[in-house]
């Protein structure tokens, strides 16, 4: 069973939901889509209202591509669940939550070599934005 990482920390899935390729999918939904971190994007808008949670493969921790089709989905009005699954590091979190994903599933090996006070270390991942160490959005200072 892959640990999924939220907010608060590992967590078993609890998706009732089988994935499968945009152009496996049934013909109506709820669906539960996988994609790729080279996917074209174009079947996936089209059908956007139709899905209920979307899992984006990261390859590898130096495969940034991920997070842009976060931002790319999450912008075309996606508000469905947003996983992203794979070569994540706890290091990554904070990015993977900005760019719009719910929730990050990692295999067993990284649970390990990683473990959830790590992830959760990086759960705060509003605080710490460049921007705000900088100064310059007084929008988001806290008191």
């Amino acid at each position: 069973m892959m640990p999924i990482v939220t907010d608060t920390g590992f967590a078993s899935d609890d998706l009732d939901m089988r994935f499968a390729a945009i152009d496996a999918l049934p013909a109506n939904g709820p669906l539960a889509v996988d994609l790729a971190s080279d996917a074209d994007l174009d079947p996936v808008l089209l059908r956007l209202p139709e899905i209920a949670v979307i899992r984006v493969a990261f390859p590898s921790f130096a495969d940034g591509r991920g997070f842009s089709i976060a931002r790319i989905l999450r912008r075309a009005g996606f508000t469905g669940r947003l996983r992203a699954a794979g070569h994540l590091i706890a290091d990554q979190y904070a990015m993977a939550r900005r760019s719009g994903f719910d929730e990050v599933e990692i295999d067993e090996d990284l649970a390990v070599r990683q473990p959830e006070a790590e992830w959760r270390a990086r759960a705060d991942w509003r605080a710490y934005d460049y921007q705000r160490r900088l100064g310059r959005r007084p929008d988001l200072q806290t008191a």
